[in-house]
């Protein structure tokens, strides 16, 4: 086998799949009845970059109210009619410490179930934790309580609805936020930034377009990228300033494959995992639901963020031709502009990090395969009746425990997609060590909790089922296939 170097990791999956795009064009008139939509919102409107709130623990603890609720925000420089948590687009940021105890209270003033996921945070899934089977009805509020293991990795993670079969709208519709769990020693920076990427379209009166079922099936992708709401905000920073920055892609089905050419990228590690050291890195990609802890050397001149096309595939053969992916026919995305003027200080050495843990010393109690597929018939009434989204042949069922697995142990999964298409694998609760993509081994300890399975192609991980028993989910993170039944259900005892 060929190894994997840390650096080839940053960009796994990039080429994504070679699927031919004939007769998209085609398919995109007769799947998208709002194609004659103008946009009225301006697509480049380049405000002074802000943040959401920061909520921050005190003492131990942090208590909060998340208000989910259809309202009007300020979206790309102008209102528009989104959901929200709190009022704002994206929610609070909550800032915790490991060892802290999270309470938030989620009040439901939509006028359908919702619920609430902490992506990536190692807590409970059972009763008032990370408890994706609860469901919060209309007018109804529900009190979550998490404990943060007291070694709980430092990083970046975020929260979002899961009830299962309106996660995509909800997400798509605005309701998402950022966690931070705070280092305990604070890395030596000019500035920290926090950029939650996201996709929407809405027509000419700020309201919400919703996506063609067909667009559903493929996974669908907005026609406003937005950094915290904002429509390519400026940045301003001085030459040799050293810069943190916390990328959370929130979009429900876009990969972000970044680039910020002019500046100096050193990758600490993805979503809540860290490296060894430092990597420096030209090109990044985050799949849904991935995050990117990064430091920035500002060099000299504007530079700008951008969002290169990436090719997740195709929905295969079908109503008389290919279907290709939106993805791999849309042009760079312009995310952010950074306006740099005067010196800095210079950048100084670059922090030391831990190093982290292997599982590859670590004994196997079991290994597994998964087999991810499409297939034409099944799933959702209408045209995506048209398509299933399985895992081992089966949809989602929360009803049926798919994997059960003995807390304590370590378990080696092997990720196989039989489609066209990229499916970004995501686990709740316990996060996984990357081992191997397509035959070719990670040669350094690699930790995501969300790992990109490439089309035609697969993934080998371990996973440390430790501190938590209970009953969780692991699924495709395109938040559409999901909702289809690309989902099932993990039990630790």
């Amino acid at each position: 086998m060929t190894p994997i170097s840390r650096r080839a990791v940053l960009g796994l999956g990039a080429l994504g799949a070679a699927t031919v795009a004939a007769g998209a064009a085609a398919l995109a008139a007769m799947t998208r009845p709002w194609q004659e939509w103008q946009p009225t919102l301006d697509p480049d409107a380049g405000l002074a970059f802000r943040e959401p709130e920061v909520l921050r623990s005190e003492s131990g603890e942090l208590r909060v109210t998340l208000r989910a609720a259809p309202g009007s925000h300020e979206v790309a420089g102008r209102r528009a009619t989104t959901f929200g948590y709190n009022g704002g687009l994206p929610g609070p940021t909550l800032a915790v410490r490991a060892g802290d105890r999270l309470r938030v209270r989620l009040v439901n003033d939509l006028d359908e179930v919702t619920n609430l996921h902490v992506h990536g945070l190692h807590v409970s899934p059972e009763e008032n934790g990370d408890n994706v089977f609860v469901e919060v009805g209309p007018g109804e509020a529900f009190d979550y309580e998490y404990r943060l293991p007291e070694d709980h990795p430092p990083g970046v993670y975020w929260y979002h609805p899961h009830h299962h079969g309106t996660v995509a709208d909800q997400i798509y519709g605005g309701l998402y936020g950022a966690i931070v769990v705070e280092d305990p020693e604070p890395f030596a920076v000019t500035a920290e930034r926090l950029l939650v990427v996201s996709d929407l379209t809405l027509d000419g009166g700020g309201e919400i377009v919703w996506p063609a079922p067909m667009d559903q099936m493929m996974g669908r992708e907005g026609e406003l990228v937005l950094v915290n709401g904002q429509a390519t905000p400026h940045l301003t920073a001085r030459s040799g300033d050293r810069e943190r920055w916390r990328i959370v892609n929130a979009c429900t089905s876009r990969f972000l494959s970044l680039r910020l050419d002019g500046h100096r990228l050193h990758l600490l590690g993805k979503d809540g995992g860290r490296f060894a050291e430092p990597v420096l890195a030209e090109q990044l990609v985050l799949a849904p639901g991935n995050r990117a802890d990064l430091l920035v050397t500002v060099g000299r001149g504007t530079g700008v963020l951008r969002a290169i096309p990436y090719d997740r595939g195709g929905l295969g053969m079908g109503m008389g031709g290919m279907m290709g992916g939106p993805s791999g026919d849309a042009g760079p995305v312009r995310l952010a502009e950074l306006r740099v003027s005067g010196s800095g200080a210079g950048d100084g050495a670059l922090p030391a990090l831990a190093a982290p843990r292997d599982l590859r010393d670590e004994d196997v109690e079991r290994r597994r395969e998964l087999v991810f597929a499409m297939g034409m018939g099944g799933g959702m009434g209408g045209m995506a009746g048209m398509m299933s989204f399985t895992i081992d042949g089966r949809e989602f069922d929360h009803d049926r425990v798919d994997q059960e697995v003995g807390l304590g142990t370590v378990e080696e999964w092997t990720i196989l997609n039989d489609s066209p298409m990229d499916h970004p694998f995501h686990l709740h609760v316990w996060p996984m060590q990357l081992l191997e993509e397509n035959g070719r081994e990670v040669d350094e300890p690699t930790w995501q909790d969300v790992v990109n399975v490439p089309a035609r192609g697969s993934v080998r991980m371990r996973v440390a089922f430790e501190d938590f028993a209970g009953r969780t989910v692991y699924h495709c993170h395109i938040l559409d296939h999901e909702d289809r039944g690309m989902m099932g259900v993990v039990e630790a005892t």
